[in-house]
């Protein structure tokens, strides 16, 4: 227990966290056993360490931090470590990586019921299912989910600046007063193409190549979150990449389920079901025509985040590719995002119409229906027309 809680102090002395996350204040600290999901790289671990470093003192026993990556935990269960900590006045365990842990959800469950006076904080991949894939967890776990640096928070770490997130309520009816807000202090343009390139993860601070160690971290993603989670067999693994590259490489459009089935040697099935994998590790996006879901085949499937474009083939990067992978990345936190088949706009909260579009090209508008147009290649925007790294405000 003594090494536990010098390796908890060290951590949390010397956690770098110089952008507060906006979900610190959207979780409801008073649950009792917490899950916050994110996929590899946006700061799990370093969210844990803020919220004691905000909560306790660094010498406070009654917080614990552990990470199950210890081969200690190989030999003993979380519930005996555990009813040891609260024995010694323990009163919030902070866990991460709690499912490389066999039987973590039963052990939650055992910790939840034997000790009501303990607080669990745990963090897991987005590939899991708290609920629907662990019944004993249903009723008790508040699930959250942590994103990558938005816009916003990229811009505030680069510059020292303090903006606040606005909802798409106040960025449509009043972007205009909004930009004035900001403008004085920073000139956007400067930053959103860094932002687009290596401003989602994190880890961009590390004094390491941005782009491998991205792509190790899709390998992760793939190996480890996918595999691992959902008991896929090793022997699938070259299938599951091999579809992933090829997803990438097509760009944003409708899927050819059948094509993909030959060439990665499975069932349309399997496909769809990998197709689905991929996007809750958050490696891709799907979208779909307004009321439809999986299993049904999605209208378009993109790269999750502009990211992972440069990453895995900066050659073929198209920029209308990667402003509309930034719109739909961007949005998709708090809201729903669907599109039509041939259809070039969006729509979001089933009523709101998109189209993204270059600020320096001339636009016709054709649609019938009124309609926003969020604009890149511009810092300003008028009435329906608003600039599109505005929407990178939104969390």
């Amino acid at each position: 227990m003594e090494a536990f809680f010098r390796t908890h102090s060290y951590l949390v002395e010397h956690v770098n966290a110089p952008v507060r996350r906006m979900l610190m204040d959207e979780i409801d600290w008073n649950d009792r056993l917490i899950g916050i999901k994110g996929t590899r790289g946006v700061g799990k671990t370093t969210f844990l360490l803020q919220y004691a470093k905000e909560h306790f003192n660094v010498s406070d026993r009654k917080c614990l931090y552990l990470n199950l990556n210890n081969f200690y935990f190989q030999g003993r269960g979380i519930v005996d470590f555990a009813g040891e900590f609260v024995a010694q006045g323990g009163k919030v365990l902070l866990i991460d990586q709690v499912f490389k842990h066999q039987d973590w959800s039963k052990d939650l469950r055992k910790c939840y019921d034997n000790y009501p006076e303990l607080k669990i904080v745990f963090t897991g991949s987005s590939v899991m299912r708290l609920k629907e894939e662990n019944p004993e967890l249903n009723g008790i776990v508040k699930s959250y989910n942590l994103r990558g640096f938005s816009f916003r928070e990229f811009i505030n770490l680069q510059t020292g600046n303090h903006f606040e997130p606005y909802t798409l309520d106040e960025i449509l009816s009043d972007h205009e007063r909004l930009i004035k807000r900001i403008l004085p202090h920073v000139r956007p343009a400067d930053y959103f193409q860094s932002y687009l390139h290596h401003g989602f993860y994190p880890f961009y601070q590390e004094q390491r190549n941005y782009s491998e160690n991205l792509l190790k971290t899709m390998n992760m993603m793939t190996e480890v979150d996918i595999l691992l989670i959902k008991q896929i067999e090793l022997k699938y693994l070259s299938k599951i990449k091999k579809l992933f590259y090829e997803l990438a490489v097509d760009g944003p459009k409708a899927p050819n389920i059948s094509q993909l089935a030959t060439d990665i040697e499975t069932s349309r099935a399997t496909v769809m079901n990998y197709i689905k994998y991929l996007a809750d590790a958050r490696l891709i996006n799907m979208i779909y025509p307004p009321g439809e879901r999986f299993p049904k085949k999605p209208t378009k499937v993109m790269l999750h985040n502009p990211n992972l474009m440069y990453a895995i083939y900066p050659s073929k990067v198209e920029q209308q590719d990667v402003m509309e992978a930034f719109f739909v990345n961007s949005l998709w936190k708090d809201h729903k995002v669907n599109q039509r088949s041939h259809e070039r706009h969006y729509v979001v909260d089933s009523h709101l119409r998109f189209r993204v579009c270059d600020a320096t090209q001339p636009y016709r508008h054709r649609d019938e229906e009124p309609t926003y147009l969020a604009r890149y290649n511009t810092e300003v925007g008028k009435d329906n027309a608003l600039p599109l790294w505005l929407l990178g405000f939104l969390y």
